[in-house]
């Protein structure tokens, strides 16, 4: 009977991975990283990342993850020497409230880092081309969006470019000043729950209760607002992997979960209002095993909802 991996076992494993092939000592070809990302992400779907025994996996992950490969300190510090941001007002009216309750995070990750990254970020983009058809600002949630890089790097700069990278590419859509994104992907949760569990569908439509009523924090976040944090980043860790659009998913999966509790009570809003403390291994598992239960049209739908522009 074979036994799990160890994490030092594990750990040894993601590092052989991440290693540079021997044919270069810097540069690895579109090739290299094409199948090391392959092999990353089906060890982040049977073994997790062993954070634990290598404090240095996740973050180097992360980076390749997201295609994260130049990392200029001088021209994040060109954007904080600009200074406050025309919306710099906005930002520290968010910024105060970020993962509050978390000690770890407030311990690590000081309100003056969130500021620069975010004031960044948009004199990143002020600087882009007008021919754009998508453009950044900082908008409600983004706070949010960008605690787990500035708690997750090492630095401030690596911090800086991979949640650039990440709003710009994965959800662009859910940072733009309508969250047009957002509101997609609560829509979409309401048609895959009616889908994988109409019951529970049907129970809570007939308490007048949407997605868009008890799921917005959860999808705006992709689930960063519940605690605990080493639980998201673990959520987190399967969403770069494998898509932001599964956040969805995994939404449901945190209604399945309680779902007893939910169709037993007469004012089911009082649970959904503040869900239980994420478990991401549960919440994957059961995110995983409702990928087959949508049609193909649906999925792909979900898929595409985080960055596909749709023209009206």
């Amino acid at each position: 009977m074979s036994s799990k991996p160890s994490t030092s076992d594990t750990a040894k494993s993601f590092n052989k991975i991440l290693a540079l092939p021997r044919s270069s000592s810097k540069v690895r070809s579109a090739a290299d990283l094409n199948e090391a990302v392959k092999k990353l992400r089906r060890l982040i779907l049977v073994d997790g990342i062993p954070s634990a025994a290598d404090s240095t996996l996740r973050p180097r992950i992360w980076k390749i993850l997201l295609g994260v490969t130049e990392l200029s300190a001088n021209t994040f510090l060109e954007y904080v020497s600009r200074g406050p941001c025309e919306v710099r007002e906005k930002i520290r009216n968010d910024t105060f409230r970020t993962l509050a309750t978390d000690r770890g995070f407030k311990e690590r990750v000081r309100e003056d880092m969130l500021v620069r990254l975010l004031d960044a970020f948009v004199w990143r983009n002020y600087d882009r081309e007008d021919s754009q058809r998508l453009g950044f600002t900082y908008v409600q949630g983004m706070n949010v969006l960008a605690a787990p890089f500035l708690y997750t790097m090492p630095s401030e700069v690596e911090a800086f470019f991979c949640f650039a990278k990440f709003i710009e590419e994965s959800c662009p859509l859910y940072v733009q000043p309508t969250l047009e994104g957002v509101h997609r992907g609560l829509k979409l949760l309401d048609r895959c729950l009616k889908i994988v569990d109409p019951e529970l569908f049907q129970y809570l439509r007939s308490k007048n209760l949407s997605a868009e009523l008890y799921a917005f924090p959860s999808v705006l976040t992709l689930c960063a607002c519940t605690p605990p944090l080493d639980q998201v980043l673990k959520l987190w860790d399967f969403l770069l992997a494998f898509g932001v659009h599964l956040n969805v998913l995994c939404v449901i999966a945190q209604l399945l979960l309680i779902r007893e509790e939910v169709m037993s009570s007469s004012s089911p809003m009082r649970l959904l209002r503040t869900f239980p403390p994420l478990e991401a291994l549960p919440v994957i598992g059961i995110a995983v095993t409702l990928v087959r239960d949508l049609p193909s049209d649906l999925y792909d739908e979900l898929v595409r909802h985080p960055y596909e522009v749709v023209d009206r």
